[in-house]
């Protein structure tokens, strides 16, 4: 099984271009599952069903959120009857939305997980305890796969290899910068500690770069980002799985603009 794994997708212009460049690159690689983090997908952060209903209509199987999911009120309704739309498993019981979504491919379940870390963001429930949960209560699906939304490296690092051997694969999300160390763990887990973004190349992680330098120094008060203009690139890794085992047999990285 080939899976597409697909950075944060920031405002219209990571919209637009997901929408460019997908249905091509899913057929010159013969994918046959796609998860894209869509937290960030709307107008000044957040998701509404507008924005989540084009990234699903340009190919996307299952949308990942994070820290920022719940943001817009008006996709409340949506996180709760959309089942393939999900939030954080570590959020609290009572928030909208569920964390785990299985996909039915016919020859095989998918259990997708989203969890959240816990260093320099919001105190909510451990995601190493909310993995072992959901990993007792889907053990009946081989493939397995976690967006962890996560501020620290070292939070990522230390739940990859937690999850090694247990999950198909545990791809970083949420600091929109590509990093270069997709691997397969030891025990056949394949990893990346931030998978990047969808949106503008010459930007501030998707931002208008003069308004966060301004931010950045002070000059102004805090306000809504606005996305930047100019050419986009989707970040994304391609990850083969073993069917039989659920095992990772590779993980490759790509930057597509």
């Amino acid at each position: 099984m080939r899976i597409l794994m697909i950075g944060d997708i920031v405002g219209d212009a990571g919209c637009n271009h997901l929408r460019k460049v997908l249905p091509s690159f899913k057929r010159q690689h013969n994918i046959d599952l796609v998860i894209a983090n869509g937290e960030n997908s709307a107008p000044r952060n957040g998701i509404t069903p507008q924005s989540a209903e084009h990234i699903f209509t340009s190919g996307v199987d299952v949308i990942t959120t994070g820290n920022h999911a719940l943001r817009r009120k008006e996709c409340n309704d949506y996180f709760e009857t959309c089942p393939y739309l999900i939030r954080p498993a570590n959020f609290a019981d009572s928030a909208y939305g569920k964390g785990v979504c299985i996909v039915d491919k016919g020859f095989i379940q998918v259990c997708v997980i989203n969890l959240q870390g816990l260093v320099y963001l919001d105190k909510i429930k451990s995601p190493f305890d909310c993995l072992d949960d959901i990993l007792k209560k889907y053990s009946h699906c081989r493939i397995k796969l976690i967006d962890f939304h996560a501020e620290a490296t070292a939070e990522k690092k230390a739940l990859g290899y937690y999850a090694d051997g247990r999950v198909t694969a545990l791809v970083g999300t949420h600091t929109h910068i590509p990093t270069s160390d997709a691997q397969i763990l030891p025990q056949n887990t394949a990893y990346i500690t931030d998978l990047g973004m969808t949106g503008p190349i010459e930007s501030v992680l998707g931002v208008k770069k003069e308004q966060s330098i301004a931010w950045l120094k002070g000059t102004v008060e805090h306000q809504h980002f606005e996305t930047a203009d100019g050419p986009c690139e989707m970040d994304c890794v391609i990850i083969e799985a073993d069917n039989k085992t659920g095992n990772a047999i590779s993980i490759k990285q790509y930057i597509i603009k």
